[in-house]
């Protein structure tokens, strides 16, 4: 199976760029399941239903998110009613809203999505991340009721994230982090055969902090003064995201390369899809 994940789009500019490059890549390369986080897409806080819909035509398959779920207040009414869009799932019981599902690739493979979000140094301090991943891959194992097992790992610490990748290694074909905008290069196969990076980076213009106009969070660091909200940067996105080839047989990854597509970074085409 060839499987496409998109970190955080940032703003216009972030989902502008996966709206007119995603159909592309899902046609020259086959691709069978995609995730995208979209979590800072509306404004860089949240995202709309509008925005979500567009998302999934431009060929998601699953919208995932993070702390910034609820920013945009509609998504506590869509998230009931929207099944491919996930909210963290160790969010309370009776939480709007769903943190995982099965979903069926263009391949017909069943593909467990979950999105989870870490604990260290984030708010809303959430159920413990890895007692929840373990309880979900126990319910819904690879192998058996899943095909394919992604988790978007919605985290600050690399070390909790890691450790995550650890935890869950050979019983889930992907653990990808998501929440600090910046693209690792620590992409690798685990030794039980779960692919693995700390974090994916975002779809969002680079000329910036985080995917923010670099002004207004520079001068906090500079005077610990605000002057205004943080904006989304204008400029052209990069997107960027995972590229993992998933074993049709076990379900564990056999080949995984990093996609970066725009200006900033230097680009980056999975070798093993040309």
């Amino acid at each position: 199976m060839r499987f496409l994940f998109l970190g955080d789009m940032v703003g216009r500019s972030g989902r502008t760029a996966v709206a007119d490059r995603l159909p592309g890549l899902i046609a020259d390369f086959r691709l069978d399941f995609v995730v995208v986080n979209g979590e800072n897409a509306a404004g860089g806080f949240g995202v709309t239903e509008e925005i979500l819909q567009d998302t999934l035509k431009a060929g998601a398959d699953v919208v995932t998110t993070g702390n910034h779920v609820w920013d945009q207040r509609e998504a506590l009414e869509f998230a009931p009613r929207q099944e491919r869009f996930l909210r963290p799932l160790n969010f309370p019981p009776g939480t709007p809203g769903r943190g995982s599902g099965l979903f069926e690739a263009r391949n017909g493979a069943r593909v467990l999505v979950a999105n989870i979000m870490g604990r260290v140094f984030m708010s809303p301090d959430l159920d413990d991340p890895f007692r929840c991943a373990g309880d979900l891959v126990a319910a819904c194992p690879l192998g058996e009721q899943a095909d394919a097992t992604i988790l978007d790992f919605h985290a600050e610490a690399t070390s909790e994230k890691q450790s995550m990748g650890h935890f869950l290694d050979g019983r889930v074909s992907l653990v990808v982090g998501t929440h600090t905008h910046v693209p690792t290069a620590d992409h690798q196969i685990l030794v039980g055969g779960t692919a693995f990076q700390s974090d994916a980076g975002m779809c969002g213009d680079y000329d910036s902090s985080l995917g923010m106009e670099k002004e207004e969070p520079l001068n906090r660091f500079l005077t610990k003064v605000s002057r205004g909200r943080f904006e989304p940067a204008q400029g052209e996105a990069t997107i960027c995201g995972l590229a993992v080839e998933i074993s049709d047989r076990t379900g564990l990854a056999e080949k995984l390369a990093p996609l970066r597509l725009g200006p900033r970074l230097a680009e980056a085409i999975p070798a093993f899809w040309t």
